[in-house]
């Protein structure tokens, strides 16, 4: 649930990338229970956990939203501000009282313009930490039907 050192902000950028950014964030807080984005919305912001749990899910027709992923302090929160066409791919819900940095996606996009290094950075900070995640998912899926767990089932 905690960023590993090679995705988390305060190791992955450099002392002058990381003041850029967090020069453009707001303090927010979320009461437990509230929704942070919808699965199809626009993504137009982004955020780093500072406290408490998020729950990242995804819809299932006919179901509850399915719980894939929790992300706690330090995790980047929304990737897809990033990349177009701006849709959160997934659901975010407070599963505690969370404060974090709130960052407005289209200021961040404005100084990658003004700034290319400034977006490299990001931007590679950024791709590390959806390959971590996919990393992460593909390691679970092989724990729910990979070829030890299909035979812990049979057994």
């Amino acid at each position: 649930m905690n960023a590993p050192a090679s995705t988390s902000m305060l190791r992955a950028l450099a002392p002058e990338h990381r003041t850029m950014l967090l020069g453009t964030a707001r303090e927010v807080s979320f009461p437990q229970g509230s929704r942070l984005f919808e699965e199809g919305g626009r993504a137009d912001r982004f955020w780093v956990v500072r406290s408490g749990v998020v729950d990242l899910d995804l819809h299932v027709p006919g179901r509850r939203a399915a719980v894939i992923e929790s992300l706690g302090h330090d995790d980047l929160l929304g990737w897809s501000w990033l990349y177009g066409p701006h849709v959160w791919r997934l659901g975010a819900g407070a599963a505690t009282p969370v404060r974090a940095h709130e960052f407005d996606a289209a200021a961040v996009r404005d100084l990658f313009r003004r700034d290319p290094a400034f977006g490299l950075a990001v931007s590679q900070w950024v791709g590390e930490v959806v390959a971590d995640r996919l990393h992460a998912a593909r390691s679970r899926l092989l724990e729910l039907y990979g070829p030890t767990a299909a035979s812990a089932w049979t057994e």
